[in-house]
């Protein structure tokens, strides 16, 4: 037994061998597997004991007791690695690190977005008098079906479109009243509605502690970005509609009825409220109504006329009023759903958007802004920006959008969309700018590409193809290009032929050269046709 006397630490250095540093020669201080660990404990205690300690079999003490330091410290050089990347936006892998590295420079990541679609309304009346006006009530706003794709349920929830072309959002947990027309034939229509994706929400509930005055924890999830509607009831300073903030520290004052929302990773949101001194705090005894939507992503972009459900509805003529049984229809593509934002979409579009510090000024801070941008009506696609006129005192600036249709297709957005996204851009643009937003143009072309493949490969062709379409449509997937960018046949095959290894040779055989587009046109791809030849 070794007794210490006089300082711990002066004793424990008469312990150490004098050449120490001789044998820290042995150890290989950047090794952090468990092998390399292991053989360098080994080798250190041949060389520190190697009088008082000569069994190395698996099955001794000692080796177990040198095991197990290697084995803890190939688990803590494993966490200081996985620490030290998760501490830099280059290298972070967890959606949360990179959640929270983002929220230090001010940006966001998104979670899931809604499809958008318009809608029609009909019925047929035997009612002597026409129908004047009909009436859809809050508990019959909601429609689900069943996806085409996989059979699982999609809801929507029915809003209305007002004169003016926008959407009424103030509350969607209240009726709707439709104007209506009529026909000869007793068909009743009503064309001014839209379907947005997601099932509705309403959560009620009184601010009864501190904490919940600070923040209100919703239910249900994944929470669908910009769905959220706030109102309050209570004393008449903090009563009313409350507006969301991206941030609510950047408001204007103490006055100021707004909330922000937060999410974690399975996208569980949170309401956050002001403090009185920036952004008004609801008060103890208040009563909140939050209303929101759930659901999001690609799979809400559905074609024409796939929504067809019936809802209850209430018409009203000059004398009487029924009861009928509405037909839903989408009678445009449902399209802007978009899935969360993913950790590699984040890190490429972050470090745009933070260069724009909330203001856009240049040509790469309207593309950045657009690109990232989302509503509660779809989100972008592509976008691209160039100045029309330029003078000293004004600009006019084009901004060139097209929609996402699909996880792979992009169509012109809809006016609503480009109303919300012109809306969101006055208040951070130049005074002296004006900004259009403009439809970007598509050109769409086919493929016809030939494999030449070895013999020996016959039976694997339905396999090859498949290998090669999946290659070929995430190269020609609309992520991977911009407005401007060409196509060039010899580029694809490149990447085919590195991709897939067991195809000798490619050729596309119906595009010879190079297709130029404009700086406003976008390729996407039409159709595809895959032909095998063997050698």
């Amino acid at each position: 037994m070794v007794v210490f006397s006089g300082t711990v630490e002066s004793d424990f250095l008469k312990l150490l061998p004098s050449d120490l540093d001789d044998k820290e020669k042995l150890i290989d201080f950047s090794a952090s597997d468990f092998e390399t660990l292991r053989q360098n404990l080994v080798n250190y205690v041949k060389a520190t004991f190697p009088l008082d300690y000569n069994n190395f079999e698996s099955s001794d003490f000692g080796v177990l007791l040198i095991e197990m330091m290697a084995a803890v410290g190939h688990i803590q050089s494993n966490k200081s690695d996985f620490l030290a990347n998760e501490n830099y936006i280059g290298t972070a892998r967890s959606r949360d690190s990179v959640k929270r590295l983002l929220e230090l420079i001010g940006v966001r990541m998104k979670g899931p977005i809604s499809a958008a679609a318009n809608a029609s309304l009909t019925y047929q009346t035997n009612t002597v008098d026409s129908p004047s006006s009909l009436t859809v009530s809050a508990s019959n706003r909601a429609i689900t079906i069943n996806s085409p794709e996989d059979g699982a349920p999609i809801s929507y929830t029915l809003y209305k479109v007002n004169n003016n072309g926008t959407v009424d959002l103030t509350d969607p947990s209240e009726d709707l009243e439709f104007g209506v027309t009529a026909t000869d034939s007793g068909v009743v229509s009503v064309t001014n509605a839209v379907l947005l994706e997601g099932a509705l929400v309403v959560e009620a509930g009184t601010f009864t502690s501190p904490s919940q005055i600070k923040a209100v924890n919703l239910s249900r999830f994944p929470y669908v970005e910009k769905s959220a509607q706030v109102y309050i009831t209570g004393k008449s300073e903090t009563e009313g509609i409350y507006n969301e903030e991206e941030n609510i520290y950047f408001a204007s004052g103490a006055t100021d009825k707004v909330f922000q929302i937060t999410t974690d990773e399975i996208f569980k949101a949170s309401v956050l409220f002001g403090d009185d001194s920036i952004g008004r705090s609801p008060a103890l005894g208040d009563r909140y109504v939050i209303t929101y939507r759930v659901g999001g992503g690609t799979r809400g972009n559905l074609a024409e006329g796939v929504i067809n459900a019936q809802i209850e509805g209430t018409s009203f003529s000059s004398t009487d009023s029924e009861t009928v049984t509405l037909t839903v229809e989408n009678t445009s593509l449902a399209t802007g759903g978009r899935d969360a934002e993913s950790v590699a979409q984040a890190k490429r579009y972050a470090p745009l958007l933070f260069r724009t510090q909330d203001r856009l000024v240049t040509l790469p801070d309207f593309k950045a802004f657009a690109n990232a941008f989302a509503s509660n009506y779809g989100s972008t696609g592509k976008a691209t920006a160039t100045v029309r006129r330029a003078f000293s005192s004004a600009n006019i600036i084009d901004l060139f959008v097209l929609e996402r249709a699909s996880d792979t297709q992009l169509r012109r957005a809809t006016q609503e969309y480009k109303r919300q996204l012109l809306e969101a851009i006055q208040p951070k643009k130049m005074i002296t700018d004006e900004v259009v937003v403009v439809d970007g143009l598509i050109r769409t072309f086919d493929i016809d590409i030939t494999l030449n493949v070895e013999e020996k490969f016959r039976r694997n062709e339905s396999i090859i193809i498949q290998s090669a379409k999946a290659s070929i449509l995430d190269y020609m997937n609309f992520n991977n290009t911009d407005f401007g960018e060409s196509f060039v046949p010899q580029d694809l095959i490149r990447v085919l032929l590195k991709n897939e290894t067991n195809i000798r040779f490619a050729e596309v055989t119906n595009v010879k050269s190079p297709i130029r587009v404009g700086f406003n046109e976008i390729i996407q791809l039409n159709n595809l046709a895959i032909k095998v030849e063997y050698i």
